[in-house]
């Protein structure tokens, strides 16, 4: 079957199912007060472009993009532990950042985990590099902050 990465709800129950375990996994490793996750009603403001990677009708994972005005930020980037190793988190990275070039955003940024080595390795492969804390974030013992630059052209 084909993988399709597309626009989604992320109150559908496969992507509420993901993001619940995503946030359940977030709860266990990191203190609530490093847990920067959104909300499933947060994933539908005007400023969040929020996308599934799905095989026919089942969803095998999301990400988001959260248009912060001067760069775009990745939230939510989350896929299902029997798709992992597929290339799920490569297709929603790629889409995330076209999305991010066709706004004109120069730059995408993310917080992740510290200990989210598998994470660490898919951002780096995607050109992201070490930066510090950005936005509302504050450094702390947990977080890695990432950036990278878009070429806004094709």
């Amino acid at each position: 079957m084909t993988l399709i990465v597309e626009p989604g709800d992320p109150m559908a129950p496969g992507a509420a199912a993901l993001l619940r375990a995503s946030h359940a996994f977030m709860e266990s490793m990191f203190p609530p007060e490093d847990n920067h996750y959104l909300s499933l009603d947060a994933l539908k403001l005007p400023e969040i472009t929020f996308f599934i990677a799905r095989e026919g009708g089942e969803t095998l994972g999301t990400g988001a993009l959260r248009n912060a005005g001067d760069h775009g930020e990745v939230k939510s980037m989350f896929v299902a532990e029997t798709a992992r190793g597929r290339g799920v988190a490569d297709a929603l990275l790629r889409q995330i950042e076209d999305h991010a070039r066709a706004l004109g955003l120069p730059l995408i940024r993310l917080e992740t985990g510290n200990t989210l080595y598998a994470a660490h390795r898919l951002y780096t492969r995607h050109g992201f590099t070490l930066c510090g804390p950005f936005g509302v974030y504050l450094a702390n013992q947990t977080s890695v902050f990432m950036e990278k630059r878009l070429d806004t052209e094709y």
